[in-house]
C-alpha cells in the first residue's frame, strides 16, 4: 500500500489497541445464525452488531517497543536472512503489539471486517439486497470488475479517516483481485462459498501485512541494498504472513460449522490468535 514506505509507526505513549478498535463480536449461537438481522448487516453495510463484554483496560505502548522488529527486518532487507525475518514478525507481536493476546484485540476491526466482508459478498450472491443499495444487482450490472469491487469494500469498510480503513480497504482490493486471479471464471456477482472464503483469507493476511508495515515504517527500504531487493523483501514478509495466517484459517475452517458474518469474523479471530502465538515463538 501506498503509505507502508513512508510510514514511522504507532508512537509509545498510547493504548496498545486504539480505543476506537470494535470488541470482538458474541460467539454465534449453537445452532447458527443467519449471518444478517442478527449481526446488523442484512444490506452488507459496515453497521456494529451487537458486542461482546467489554476487554480488559488496553496496555499502553512503552517507548522503543518496535526496535527490535526493525533491528531484525533491517537485517533481513540487508542479506535475506528469513530467520531475521521471523525474528522482526516474532518481535512485533510480542514487544510491539505486547503478546499475541493484545495483538488479536489491536486486530479487531480486521476480524469484523472480515464477517463485513463475507456478508457483503454473501448477499451479492443472493440478490437479497434491499433495492437502490449500492450491492443491488440490479445497479451493479454491467459494471466492470473494478467497479463491483469498489462497491462491495465500501460496504464492507466505508472510509472513516483512518489508517486502519485505509489498510483494510487496500487488503480488500488486493484479496479481491487475488480470488479473481485464483478463479478466473468467478463471477464477482454471484461468488461460490469456496471464492468468498479464499477472499476471505487473503483479505486477513493482507490486513495484517499492511498494519505492520505501517507500524514498522522504513525499516526494510532504509537497510535493503536497492529498490528492487526492497520491494522483494516485502514480497517474501507478504508472503510470511499469508502462508501462516491462511494454514491457521483453512485449518480452522476445516473443523466445519454453518457460515454467516459472524461466524466468520470468530474464525478469523481465531485464526489470528493462533497465527500471532506461532509469530510469537521467533521472539524468544
Amino acid at each position: 500500500m501506498g503509505t507502508s514506505s513512508s510510514s514511522n509507526g504507532s508512537p509509545s505513549g498510547r493504548p496498545i489497541v486504539p480505543p476506537w478498535t470494535p470488541p470482538p463480536l458474541p460467539p454465534p449461537p449453537a445452532d447458527g445464525d443467519n449471518g444478517n438481522e442478527e449481526d446488523g448487516e442484512g444490506d452488507g453495510q459496515n453497521t456494529q452488531p451487537q458486542s461482546a463484554a467489554p476487554l480488559a483496560p488496553s496496555p499502553i505502548a512503552p517507548a522503543g517497543r518496535f526496535q527490535p522488529a526493525r533491528l531484525n527486518l533491517g537485517r533481513f532487507a540487508n542479506n535475506g536472512s528469513r530467520d531475521s525475518m521471523r525474528r522482526a514478525v516474532g518481535h512485533y507481536v510480542h514487544k510491539g503489539l505486547q503478546g499475541s493476546s493484545n495483538a488479536v484485540g489491536r486486530f479487531g476491526g480486521t476480524t469484523r471486517a472480515a464477517g463485513s466482508l463475507y456478508n457483503a459478498l454473501s448477499t451479492l450472491a443472493s440478490g437479497q439486497a434491499e433495492s437502490g443499495s449500492p450491492l443491488d444487482r440490479r445497479l451493479l450490472a454491467g459494471k466492470t470488475a473494478q467497479e463491483v469491487m469498489a462497491a462491495i469494500i465500501e460496504a464492507a469498510r466505508p472510509v472513516d479517516g483512518t489508517q486502519d480503513a485505509e489498510a483494510a480497504r487496500d487488503a480488500m482490493q488486493r484479496a479481491l483481485a487475488a480470488m479473481l486471479e485464483e478463479f478466473p471464471d468467478a463471477d464477482l456477482l454471484d461468488l461460490t462459498d469456496e471464492q468468498r472464503l479464499f477472499a476471505i483469507e487473503r483479505y486477513l493476511a493482507l490486513d495484517v501485512f499492511n498494519r505492520a508495515c505501517l507500524d514498522l515504517g522504513k525499516a526494510i527500504f532504509r537497510s535493503a541494498p536497492s529498490v528492487a531487493s526492497a520491494l522483494s523483501r516485502m514480497g517474501d514478509l507478504r508472503d510470511y504472513f499469508r502462508e501462516t495466517i491462511s494454514a491457521q484459517f483453512r485449518r480452522l475452517r476445516a473443523a466445519g460449522g454453518t457460515l454467516s458474518a459472524r461466524r466468520i469474523s470468530e474464525l478469523a479471530r481465531n485464526a489470528l490468535r493462533e497465527a500471532f502465538q506461532v509469530f510469537e515463538v521467533d521472539a524468544t
